[in-house]
């Protein structure tokens, strides 16, 4: 019988420290948003990708999954397997060569965060936060406040956060009541942020503020750069969640926070149109991490059907449980196939908003279905803390909650569906 958590999922291999290759030469350049995007239609990973996905794979073996239950079980954050992220390159991975990161497209980031995710989902989340941060710089920062902000992610393993969501605007964005004033060549920012990930390790905030109370929402936002140092920020206390608690999350207050002009991102009153560009791109890879989830929960669960037996057979051939996972088999390559679309389509350079909803609505119920069906394959077993599959089914219910509901996402799925059928 399986030995509980150290179950054969969590075989401990050595993870190379990523190669040169990764970090700065050619291979690098390979991989870059670019070089993914060939004619055609293929399923076939290049050589580079596959490197690359093995070595999160081995990374997530041997860091991640012998350490996740005591991460579930404190909260404690995962400091030191983050700063071995870094340490290999798996952090970061969209920041542009320009700034010193490695410039990779989201179909990278997606294969990355894949493999994280089996890990652990909480974990993986922490290291995901800091690309929706960055995101809306990478989109239209200036260069100076790149260097200064992406760049100093380059030099040392530091966290940064997104600070979007509020106590009264979460799915409603436009709702956000935190305001910034301009004073002469300074911003002060007034107001409180909600469910901030990574809120109590950042080195530095992407801040939404209104900036102009009577513009529509289109003009009437700006996005702030914040060093977590400024006098005037308050961090809360952390949040201890259903799951994914790994994850540092927080309440953010701003108190007459003096804020330069040179750290608004993109042009005055453009925030919210950034702040949604980089769904774009956080999208896709959040529904990456949901289909890692589901794709951990189906091997647990089949691993545990060829052992547990009941009526002198190996539960696995009951044709119960083996149609329970070939659903969970279908789910795991479903998902998997329309979030690399929507990856690729952003690395393209075309529009995937739509296909980015659909990957993040579509993933994270597949995740929710498997963990609960894992739970059910694993009997009584998988309702106890010390078998791996009750954590999965914690850790999956966020994905239909953050970065935009399953609601949100099926209205705009549904709008992009009646656009189409009235543009005929």
């Amino acid at each position: 019988m399986m030995s509980r958590l150290a179950t054969s999922t969590a075989k401990c291999v050595r993870a190379p420290v990523l190669s040169s290759a990764l970090r700065s030469s050619a291979p690098a350049r390979a991989l870059s948003a670019s070089a993914e995007v060939a004619s055609g239609i293929s399923f076939q990973l290049s050589p580079e990708l596959l490197e690359l996905q093995e070595l999160a794979r081995k990374f997530t073996a041997n860091e991640i999954i012998p350490k996740a239950a005591h991460h579930d079980r404190t909260g404690e954050y995962p400091t030191e397997i983050l700063k071995k992220a870094w340490e290999v390159g798996l952090l970061n991975l969209h920041i542009p060569e320009t700034f010193g990161g490695m410039g990779l497209g989201v179909l990278s980031c997606a294969i990355v965060s894949e493999e994280l995710a089996y890990g652990c989902t909480g974990i993986q989340t922490a290291a995901e936060a800091n690309g929706l941060a960055q995101a809306p710089l990478i989109v239209g920062g200036s260069e100076s406040l790149n260097k200064k902000y992406l760049g100093r992610m380059t030099e040392e393993p530091l966290m940064c956060a997104y600070c979007v969501t509020e106590p009264i605007a979460g799915s409603d964005v436009a709702g956000i009541q935190t305001k910034a004033e301009k004073k002469g060549d300074k911003w002060i920012i007034n107001g409180s942020k909600m469910w901030i990930t990574n809120g109590g390790k950042a080195n530095w905030f992407f801040v939404l503020a209104r900036t102009d109370p009577t513009a529509s929402t289109g003009k009437a936002f700006t996005g702030f750069v914040v060093d977590a140092d400024t006098p005037g920020i308050t961090i809360g206390k952390k949040e201890i969640n259903m799951g994914q608690r790994a994850s540092d999350t927080r309440g953010i207050t701003f108190e007459d926070v003096v804020v330069p002009e040179e750290n608004v991102v993109g042009a005055v009153g453009k925030g919210f149109g950034l702040a949604m560009e980089a769904f774009n791109t956080t999208r896709p890879l959040v529904a990456a991490a949901a289909v890692g989830l589901a794709r951990r929960a189906l091997e647990e669960a089949t691993s545990y059907s060829l052992e547990r037996k009941t009526m002198g057979k190996p539960i696995a051939e009951h044709q119960a449980v083996a149609f329970m996972l070939a659903d969970m088999a279908i789910g795991v390559e479903t998902a998997r196939n329309i979030v690399w679309k929507a990856s690729w389509q952003r690395d393209a350079g075309q529009k995937n908003t739509w296909a980015a909803s659909v990957a993040k609505a579509y993933a994270s119920e597949v995740a929710n279905k498997c963990a609960a069906d894992a739970v059910q394959i694993f009997g009584g077993n998988g309702f106890n803390s010390e078998y791996p599959v009750e954590k999965l089914m914690r850790d999956a219910k966020i994905f239909m909650i953050y970065e935009g509901t399953s609601q949100i996402q099926r209205l705009i799925i549904s709008r992009g569906v009646l656009d189409a059928a009235k543009s005929k």
